[in-house]
């Protein structure tokens, strides 16, 4: 399956004017897409959709957002009216219109790479530090209190990127963002923020600067707080990271589905894994990315077999695993939450209907549909939907998401429900 075909999780309506928001969760990491390639990454799905969602960033498939770093958010950029009259006549909440600096965004995205200052942020409730439940709580997108009166969400930092200029500068996980330029961002939408910290496409590229305004709980528990100005660099993200849970589990966590994280999801289980242990697939807050990297991470667990059916513009064409490559014996428990989104539920979906593993976790996003570039002749580019895809028992998944067999919607009680769960599992005799 070509490389360009990928799973796009951003609604259209979140990406006209001067917003591209990105799903680097965690981040692309990868805000998002998103959620997300590393840094400055947040999780990506429409407002309104908060069932289940969890708070931490991870990389997604998206482009960058194109807000300056100085806190002026610039007018929708020129040259990209071919794509968005293409887009418009659609009808398609998946579609999208990019100008081609976007775009290139979007590419250095999907291939593992961003300009930015190397940290991932989340939203809190600004009321306690540190408090509340930590899970993401959707709302309206605007500023100032919440849904039922509630208090503005904080914008915290949940990873900093070893190297990155902002571990450089000495910022940590968990302290509290609360300015970046001139704009503060307290009650702002994650995506905004990430928006801001990595800059305008083009304009903001790597040496440009922007400044922060962080706080920090001090040992007497007294907050204080300090601006520092970082310089943005082009930074490179791993989509694909393995450890240990302890005897015979080890955990493989696929942020998104960038080039080269199928592949990192094969080599993880043939040389990380050792005899005798299980995986933990976690592909919680994955926002999708490139469906043929989904297919060659699922051909990991299968050998050979479907892996998902789809029609590509009334075509109807199959996905298949390669036979002789997949360890197909190996106990396996997946992950999932309400970021799990698109290529990330296409695995979950096969691997599921082939009763290859056990999935934990709460109810997936619900995103089925395919999308595919095309180049206008002025250069922008429009993201088509050309078909829709299905699990290898024929399920539905757009609107739908997947059910996980264990429903558990704390994190925690989730990944420990699960460490349960695969240390009952033995490989078939």
């Amino acid at each position: 399956m070509p490389g360009q075909w990928f799973t796009e999780t951003r609604p259209r309506r979140l990406r006209r004017g001067a917003a591209l928001s990105l799903v680097f969760a965690g981040v692309l990491a990868t805000g998002a897409a998103t959620g997300a390639f590393g840094g400055e990454t947040a999780p990506r799905r429409p407002a309104a959709d908060a069932r289940n969602a969890d708070s931490r960033t991870a990389p997604g498939p998206s482009g960058t957002a194109p807000q300056g770093g100085t806190g002026r958010v610039p007018e929708p950029e020129r040259g990209r009216d071919a794509a968005h009259e293409l887009v418009s006549r659609s009808g398609d909440r998946w579609s999208a219109a990019y100008s081609a600096r976007e775009y290139e965004g979007l590419r250095q995205a999907l291939d593992g790479s961003y300009v930015g200052v190397g940290i991932s942020v989340r939203e809190v409730r600004a009321a306690a530090r540190h408090g509340g439940d930590g899970k993401h709580t959707g709302g309206d997108g605007k500023n100032g209190a919440g849904h039922g009166g509630r208090p503005p969400r904080a914008v915290e930092v949940d990873h900093v990127e070893p190297g990155s200029p902002a571990a450089r500068a000495g910022v940590r996980a968990g302290d509290r963002l609360r300015a970046v330029g001139d704009r503060p961002v307290t009650g702002m939408p994650v995506t905004d923020v990430v928006a801001l910290l990595r800059g305008t496409p083009g304009a903001d590229g790597p040496g440009s600067s922007v400044t922060l305004e962080l706080s920090r709980n001090g040992p007497s528990g007294a907050e204080g707080s300090w601006h520092t100005t970082l310089r943005r660099a082009r930074l490179d993200t791993d989509a694909v990271t393995v450890d240990r849970l302890g005897p015979g589990v080890t955990r493989i966590k696929v942020a998104a589905f960038t080039r080269g994280a199928g592949e990192q999801v094969r080599k993880a289980v043939a040389e990380r894994v050792p005899e005798g242990s299980g995986v933990l697939l976690d592909l919680r807050g994955n926002a999708g990315g490139l469906v043929d990297e989904a297919v060659t991470a699922a051909s990991a667990f299968l050998d050979g077999g479907l892996v998902a059916t789809y029609d590509d513009e009334g075509t109807q064409r199959a996905l298949y695993a390669p036979r002789g490559k997949g360890d197909d014996e190996l106990p396996v428990v997946v992950l999932v939450d309400g970021g799990t989104m698109s290529a990330a539920e296409l695995l979950t979906g096969a691997l599921q209907d082939r009763g290859r593993a056990v999935v934990v976790g709460s109810h997936t996003f619900g995103k089925g549909s395919v999308q595919m570039p095309r180049r206008q002749r002025d250069g922008s580019v429009a993201e088509l939907t050309v078909g829709h895809y299905t699990t290898p028992s024929g399920r539905d998944v757009e609107g739908r998401g997947i059910a996980p067999d264990l429903s558990v919607d704390s994190r925690d009680g989730a990944t420990e429900r699960a460490r349960t769960v695969l240390s009952g599992l033995e490989p078939p005799s």
